[in-house]
C-alpha cells in the first residue's frame, strides 16, 4: 500500500551519488545545480554537467521522484548568457522545475520555456505578500521558497494571502537573518555567494593550531578560535565570533542547526506545500540519514501516528538544534 503524502520532501543532491542516495532514502523531490556559477553551491567536486543531469533525472523519474534545478545566483551586468544556457539545459534535460532568483533569468525562462515550471529561490528574499504576488503574476511562479525569517503564523498568513505553493526549510543551516544578499565573504575572498555561488570557498579556508587553540581563518582573516574539544564550525563570516565592548560573541549567527521535525504538524496546518532539507555540500551518509529520518516521520504523520523522536542532533551544526524563526525566541 502506498503511503499518502503528508508534505512534499525536497532533498539535496550535490552530486550524482547524493542524488541516488536521496531518491533511495525516500525523497519526493531532489534539487541540484550545474557545475558553474549559475547555482549558489558552486564548489569543486559538487554539482552536475548536462549528461549527469540527464542520467540523474532518468534515475529519479523511474522511481517516481522529481528533479528541480537551482539556477539561483545573480548574473553580473552584461553576462546573462551562462544563466540562459543553464535554463535551456535544464529544460532540455527534462527537469520538473527550475529554481530562479534573478528578474532577468525569470523573464528569459518565462518567454523561452513557458511550459517549464518556475519556482522562486530563497535568494530572491520574497517574504511578504506583495513581493510574492509580483513574481506569481509577472513570471507565473508556481512555488516560493520562503526565507528563514518567518514564524509559523506568518507563513500561514502568506499562504492564505497569495494562494501560492510554499516551500520552507526544515533541516540544515539556520542562515543569516537576511536571505539572498550575502556579500560578507566576498570582502575576504573576492568571490561572492550571490554571483559566483561561492560562500567561504574551501580554497580560502585554513585552520591554524596556536597555543593549544585552533584558529579558523578565511582569506587570512581569523573568524573564530576554539579550545581543545570544542566543536569548530566552518569559517563563514556570518558565523564568526567577534569581540565587541570587550566581549567575544556570535554577533550574526551562532553555529546551530535548524531541525523542524517535531513541528511538522504545525507547518502542515499553516498550509505549507513542501519541506526543504539543506545540504548539497554534505556527504551521501548525511543525505541518507536525514532524508530517511524525515521520510519515516512524514509517513507516520500521514497515517495518523506521531513520529518517533528525531535522532539527528549529531548531524546538526554544532550539535545543537533550533526551530529558528518558526517559534520566535530571538530579538
Amino acid at each position: 500500500m502506498t503511503t499518502p503524502r503528508y508534505l512534499e520532501l525536497v532533498c539535496p543532491a550535490g552530486t550524482p551519488a547524493a542524488l541516488r542516495a536521496a531518491v533511495e532514502a525516500g525523497a519526493d523531490t531532489v534539487y541540484c545545480g550545474f557545475r558553474d556559477c549559475t547555482n549558489a553551491r558552486n564548489y569543486p567536486g559538487l554539482n552536475f554537467d548536462v549528461d549527469e543531469l540527464c542520467e540523474g533525472i532518468a534515475f529519479a523519474h523511474a522511481r517516481g521522484c522529481q528533479v528541480l534545478v537551482a539556477i539561483n545566483t545573480f548574473p553580473p551586468a552584461g553576462n546573462l548568457a551562462p544563466w540562459q544556457r543553464a535554463v535551456d539545459a535544464a529544460a532540455s534535460a527534462g527537469a520538473d522545475a527550475v529554481i530562479l532568483a534573478d528578474l532577468g533569468v525569470l523573464d528569459y525562462a518565462t518567454r523561452r520555456h513557458p511550459g517549464l515550471r518556475r519556482h522562486l529561490s530563497v535568494q530572491a528574499s520574497a517574504a511578504n505578500a506583495p513581493s510574492i504576488e509580483f513574481y506569481r503574476d509577472h513570471f507565473g511562479v508556481r512555488r516560493v521558497v520562503l526565507p528563514r525569517v518567518l514564524s509559523v503564523d506568518e507563513v500561514a498568513e502568506l499562504v492564505a494571502a497569495t494562494g501560492i505553493e510554499t516551500e520552507v526549510f526544515a533541516f540544515g543551516s539556520v542562515g543569516p537573518m537576511s536571505e539572498g544578499r550575502c556579500f560578507l565573504s566576498s570582502y575576504l575572498t573576492g568571490l561572492s555567494p550571490s554571483s559566483e555561488g561561492a560562500c567561504a570557498p574551501a580554497s580560502h579556508v585554513t585552520y591554524v593550531d596556536e597555543g593549544g587553540r585552533t584558529l579558523s581563518k578565511l582569506g587570512g582573516t581569523t573568524l573564530n578560535c576554539f579550545g581543545r574539544g570544542e566543536p569548530a564550525a566552518y569559517p563563514t563570516p556570518c558565523k564568526g565570533r567577534y569581540e565587541t565592548l570587550g566581549r567575544a560573541s556570535y554577533l550574526f549567527e551562532e553555529p546551530v542547526g535548524l531541525n523542524a521535525i517535531t513541528i511538522l504538524p504545525e507547518l502542515k496546518r499553516a498550509g505549507v506545500t513542501a519541506l526543504k532539507i539543506e545540504g548539497r555540500q554534505r556527504s551521501r551518509a548525511y543525505v541518507t540519514q536525514v532524508v530517511g529520518e524525515f521520510r519515516r516521520a512524514l509517513d507516520a504523520l500521514a497515517l495518523g501516528a506521531a513520529p518517533a523522536a528525531s535522532g539527528l542532533k549529531d548531524s546538526t551544526e554544532g550539535g545543537r538544534e533550533t526551530y529558528g524563526a518558526y517559534h520566535r525566541g530571538w530579538r
